[in-house]
């Protein structure tokens, strides 16, 4: 049941890999951390070759929101696609304002954090499986910090881990405030 979250967090990033040069478009974008019963959280791993260069990332899952769709339709549909997740929004996180100055984009990133329900096969995008190869990952909370630092050695993976990082961990927070999930002494989810 999703409630509302009187604790956004809300951030504003500019990209400081790439020089501005104009933003011409915007996009609305809809992430999840994705969390199950056990504790585990599920992201994307995209290994990518292209105009940010080539690189071996993680990120949660999301996507952009088509017309004539809601944020929670589009997330839903995101989360069927790549990882095959049928969830549960549980309440929302917050927003990232983001640039890619690379291809002159503004990013309004809205994050939610979403319970699994059950699984069903993916329904990735041609692009989703030949232009970023992506797979799911089941994670513990150590394990992503662990991968989103290995983002750090890519100008895209920085860009990411900056927006993403803060969100993950205002969903730790969240999910341990509602009795959702255990941490251990070390702020492990378990």
């Amino acid at each position: 049941m999703k409630t509302e979250n009187p604790q956004e967090l809300i951030l504003e990033l500019n990209d400081d890999e790439w020089p501005l040069e104009y933003i011409d478009h915007d996009r609305e974008i809809v992430r999840a951390v994705v969390f199950d019963d056990d504790g585990y959280l599920y992201f994307v791993q995209v290994n990518r070759d292209d105009e940010f260069g080539k690189a071996e990332l993680i990120e949660t899952s999301g996507g952009g929101v088509e017309a004539g769709e809601d944020e929670e339709t589009a997330l839903l549909r995101e989360l069927s696609e790549e990882l095959g997740v049928i969830g549960e929004i549980i309440t929302r996180i917050g927003t990232v304002s983001d640039y890619y100055n690379l291809i002159h984009r503004h990013n309004r990133n809205h994050y939610y954090l979403v319970r699994v329900r059950a699984f069903e096969p993916v329904h990735r995008t041609t692009d989703e499986v030949e232009r970023f190869h992506l797979s799911a990952l089941k994670l513990t909370i150590a394990q992503a910090e662990e991968a989103y630092h290995n983002n750090l050695q890519y100008p895209l993976g920085r860009l990411i881990t900056k927006r993403e990082l803060p969100m993950l961990y205002q969903a730790q927070e969240l999910m341990a405030s509602a009795g959702l999930v255990q941490h251990s002494d070390r702020g492990e989810m378990v």
